[in-house]
């Protein structure tokens, strides 16, 4: 029998990264729905035959050869680590201990002045404009309504309307919150400019008095909720109030926000087709214009790629920045909680009130001090204007569509030309190796996280795609999992390499536009890994490294489907990609256009009162 040929990885530091060629993404996979689906779940679970399959596919997809048949000479990188960050210019410090409404507050001064004068009536000829959390916060204080009339419009929709964006909603939850809210407003006394804002929270984040399902039918029997999650009750003390548990593909582990559980939530700029994933419900209720802000979890892109198909700002934090005790995900090494806003000042304000590293993490990791950048001084445009933007054109244009990429460059373009920024071309090595390892990084911690549950039987409660993952992920070895992170160490290195050259790496947000809803996926699900690979193309960086990142709203395609641009920065960097994903907006706010599904809820409402 013939030997299998080694590959022996240089030592990181010896790589010439000049000589690199960058290899497009291509994954082979069956396209799946339906009782073929359910055939394929079948045979994937299957002792024997489900293994052989496996196999296959990690062989035929490269798998096999980077994880077994490859010298990797770097140590694991078991979590991420980062060298000590410069601090950044321009920028306001928020504090990890101070009270949240002082951290909110601070926030607020950091923004520009507001314009009191916005146009109330939504003008469909003008450019499409949401309403903001300080437009809601102005009619609050000049008693053009109250946040119990808002409530009352919200429901109604909630009631009325067929979308699935909810899995948990109790009317008179809504009610009770809203009329505190409305006599805190009635005595002069609003805690902060978040009180009376509307939100909602994706299902695997703790939030009382609602259950935990992460979108299962069962998990809520073995998860009792006792208490709110951090980012939960950071919010809820600023005066946020919550309309219910947002919708999402089932336990985070797909990227179209698939459900046949509870129903496939549509994307609000055409409901053929889908929101994103995982944190689906949460982007189609701020894109619809239901709620101003909500909360996700960005495990594998699961908060930019739903804000970026469905228009809206999408921020995942440096990893550990936020506390996730509450989260189902925190024990994982890839995944944050993070908020996803109609626009990049509202997702400051929820930020800087649930931001904050946990003592623990804080340890562990050392993080920057949290602030965020003062766009109200001059400084902002001297500051922008030295801003480097890093830009490795072959994975920049590597998309199913060149319209994604090409719009992407414009704006890229026309932020050098407005702003002075400069675009300096960078190589990032090893991208395959990489989305490896994030993948075998996040799929063992999934199945750990729900083994036993598994083993007592509930597997079979699952949906087809939640099944086939998990068939997969048993797949992996414990030294695969360990060869994973050694590439986390050699994927890390050449990011930080770049860093020293640039200040933020700039990519579309995904590789595709909204993929469209298949009619026999909604009642079995549906695995397309070609469709999952372009969703994740870019994203994956920022969660295997856990690097923060944002995706900003730029305009759409020729079919009228959102597209991001997203910015990835430094560890700890927050501030600066809010400081250029503000610039971006402001070049691109002609550009977004009313979603067919769109409820004027803060227009109504002051109709109403």
């Amino acid at each position: 029998m013939g030997r299998k040929m080694l590959h022996v990885m240089l030592p990181v530091e010896e790589v010439d990264v000049s000589a690199v060629k960058y290899k497009p993404q291509h994954l082979q996979a069956p396209h799946l729905t339906g009782y073929g689906f359910l055939l394929f779940t079948w045979l994937m679970e299957a002792p024997v035959l489900g293994s052989l399959i496996a196999r296959f596919l990690k062989k035929q997809n490269g798998l096999t050869k980077i994880l077994r048949n490859t010298v990797i000479p770097e140590r694991p990188m078991f979590k991420p680590e980062y060298p000590p960050q410069e601090s950044e210019p321009g920028v306001v410090f928020l504090g990890d201990d101070r009270h949240p409404v002082e951290r909110v507050q601070t926030a607020l001064e950091c923004l520009p002045s507001y314009d009191s004068s916005r146009e109330w009536d939504h003008d469909t000829s003008s450019p499409f404009l949401y309403w903001k959390i300080r437009d809601y916060a102005h009619a609050y204080r000049k008693d053009f309504t109250t946040p119990s009339i808002v409530a009352e419009h919200i429901i109604s929709v909630v009631e009325k309307s067929n979308a699935p964006f909810l899995v948990s909603f109790s009317a008179d939850e809504v009610r009770r919150q809203a009329s505190a809210s409305t006599q805190r407003f009635g005595d002069g006394k609003p805690i902060s400019i978040l009180d009376g804002i509307f939100m909602a929270i994706k299902d695997d984040i703790d939030c009382c008095p609602h259950p935990t399902k992460g979108a299962t039918t069962w998990f809520h029997n073995i998860h009792t909720v006792t208490e709110d999650a951090i980012c939960v009750s950071r919010l809820r003390s600023c005066g946020v109030i919550f309309i219910g548990k947002a919708n999402m593909h089932e336990l985070g582990l797909g990227t179209t926000g698939n459900n046949p559980n509870y129903g496939t939530v549509r994307n609000p700029h055409s409901i053929e087709r889908y929101t994103g994933g995982s944190s689906s419900g949460p982007a189609a209720l701020v894109a619809s214009g239901l709620i101003s802000a909500a909360v996700g979890t960005d495990g594998g892109g699961s908060v930019r790629i739903p804000s970026s198909l469905c228009g809206i700002v999408g921020l995942k934090t440096t990893y550990s920045r936020t506390d996730i005790t509450g989260a189902l995900c925190d024990c994982g090494t890839v995944e944050v909680v993070s908020p996803l806003a109609s626009t990049v000042e509202d997702a400051m304000l929820i930020y800087a009130a649930m931001a904050g590293t946990s003592e623990s993490d804080r340890i562990v990791f050392n993080p920057s001090p949290l602030c965020i950048p003062k766009l109200s001084t001059d400084d902002n445009s001297n500051i922008l204007q030295a801003i480097r933007l890093g830009k490795y054109t072959e994975w920049f244009h590597d998309v199913s569509n060149s319209e994604i990429s090409n719009k992407c460059e414009d704006v890229v373009n026309n932020l050098a030309a407005s702003f002075g920024c400069e675009i300096l071309e960078i190589i990032l090595p090893e991208m395959e190796e990489m989305r490896t390892a994030h993948l075998v990084s996040i799929g063992s911690e999934s199945l750990c996280g729900l083994n036993a549950h598994c083993e007592a039987g509930k597997g079979s409660l699952l949906t087809l795609d939640t099944r086939t993952s998990l068939a997969l992920f048993r797949s992996f070895s414990a030294s695969d999992y360990v060869a994973a992170q050694r590439l986390r160490r050699r994927s890390m290195h050449y990011f930080l390499e770049a860093f020293k050259k640039v200040d933020i790496i700039v990519t579309p947000t995904t590789g595709i536009t909204s993929p469209v809803i298949a009619p026999s996926s909604l009642k079995l699900g549906e695995s397309d890994y070609e469709v999952q690979a372009y969703l994740m193309q870019f994203v994956i960086a920022g969660n295997l490294l856990g690097l923060p990142a944002i995706s900003v709203p730029i305009g759409h395609d020729k079919g009228g489907l959102p597209i991001g641009l997203q910015l990835i920065g430094r560890p700890w960097n927050e501030a600066t990609i809010l400081r250029v994903a503000a610039a971006v907006e402001e070049l691109c706010s002609g550009s977004r256009r009313r979603p067919s599904q769109f409820y004027d809820i803060l227009n109504q409402a002051r109709i109403a009162s």
